[in-house]
């Protein structure tokens, strides 16, 4: 038989579907994939139902339904006082997952090079190799996570096409600071490249910090590409609605990927989306302060346990060191150990690296009902009896 795809044939399951399988088997909270354990606001899947029926179900625009991408321009504008052309300069697709993936398709040529930055998201690297990129990768150091910017400047040349740049950041909770945003800033104007800014936690950032789009910084408008996520902006992540924005000759190319992707997805959920996303300004402010407070009290009873707790700036997620928990294996073991042991699954980081990782740090998901964690807590005490 002649061989499939070497891209796709060699990666394995991805880790959260993994995990969650394993919790579902063992009974176990699942406090590894990062999905949140309400159903979203009542008012917002309201409107899908309303939406459902009120205009026929085929195939709306393929750049998406007018009113979402006038909505997605207006949140832009009045959150990050962006310019959006919505006719032209943004476009709807099937999740923030299919956004990457036609942002990658649509600008990489075979040869481009492009930067990514450790730990990362698993998509990145498979779409990034199957449309011919060349990976240059560089890392991020806990506990702090800062930019190391003369590997950075060090991994642009001349053949840079782009850098994957998420922020807040998936999986350690990192947001970039202004000063490190600028000096990616540089990099890009000085090498004529592009950046795919992947950020779907905007909404979810702690302690009066400031989600910054790098898309707003001085020459930028024209090199960045912006990704946003109905699901966590509104923790529905089954509808799976993503859009970007972005330079309309910049997102031409993507469009074109987008079409032969997914082409369009659900217009109810659509339209469902571009009316939540004008709530008021009070919806985004109590989102974050419910996940800061979920995140405040996952960390108490973690660190009560015996983990070492990383700092989290954003995001679902609390990244914890396992190092003097009394555990003899790696993350991937302990992982699994608790999940059939203790009824608690997590995501080792190790996962979020390609060589080399770090072995004793474990992800854990946050946006999930207090009681629900306090559970969780619970078990992992009892068991290792603390």
């Amino acid at each position: 038989m002649k061989p499939t795809n070497r891209t796709f044939s060699a990666a394995e399951t991805t880790i959260f579907e993994v995990a969650s399988r394993l919790a579902v088997e063992h009974q176990a909270i699942n406090l590894g994939q990062g999905f949140p354990d309400n159903n979203g606001p009542d008012d917002i899947r309201a409107k899908a139902s309303e939406f459902l029926e009120d205009q026929p179900n085929q195939y709306p625009p393929m750049m998406g339904v007018p009113a979402l991408r006038q909505a997605v321009a207006d949140h832009d504008n009045f959150f990050y006082g962006l310019d959006v052309d919505w006719e032209q300069g943004v476009l709807v697709t099937a999740g923030a997952t299919e956004a990457l993936a036609s942002c990658l398709f649509g600008l990489i040529e075979p040869g481009d090079e492009v930067i990514v930055i450790e730990p990362l998201y698993d998509s990145y690297l498979p779409i990034i190799r199957r449309a011919g990129g060349i990976v240059r990768m560089i890392r991020l150091q806990p506990p702090n996570w800062d930019l190391p910017q003369k590997e950075l400047a060090n991994a642009f040349t001349e053949k840079t096409k782009l850098i994957v740049l998420n922020s807040p950041m998936n999986p350690n909770g990192k947001v970039f600071s202004r000063n490190e945003l600028s000096y990616i800033a540089k990099l890009l104007t000085k090498y004529d490249a592009y950046a795919v800014c992947d950020e779907v936690y905007e909404h979810l950032v702690f302690d009066s910090r400031q989600h910054i789009p790098l898309i707003t910084l001085p020459g930028m408008s024209k090199r960045c590409l912006r990704i946003g996520s109905a699901g966590k902006t509104f923790s529905l992540t089954g509808w799976k609605i993503g859009y970007v924005v972005a330079d309309p000759v910049l997102l031409q190319s993507v469009t074109r990927a987008h079409q032969f992707i997914t082409f369009t997805v659900a217009p109810n959920l659509q339209r469902a989306v571009a009316y939540g996303l004008k709530k008021p300004e009070e919806y985004f402010k109590l989102l974050s302060e419910d996940l800061q407070g979920k995140r405040d009290f996952l960390c108490e009873h973690l660190n009560s346990i015996g983990f070492s707790i990383l700092p989290c700036d954003g995001t679902y997620f609390i990244t914890a060191d396992m190092s003097h928990i009394g555990f003899d294996g790696n993350d991937v073991d302990f992982c699994r150990h608790i999940t059939i042991n203790a009824g608690v699954s997590a995501i080792p980081i190790s996962a979020f690296y390609e060589n080399s990782p770090p072995e004793k740090l474990i992800r854990f998901a946050f946006c999930k009902n207090l009681k629900l964690l306090e559970d969780a807590a619970g078990r992992l005490r009892r068991h290792f009896g603390k």
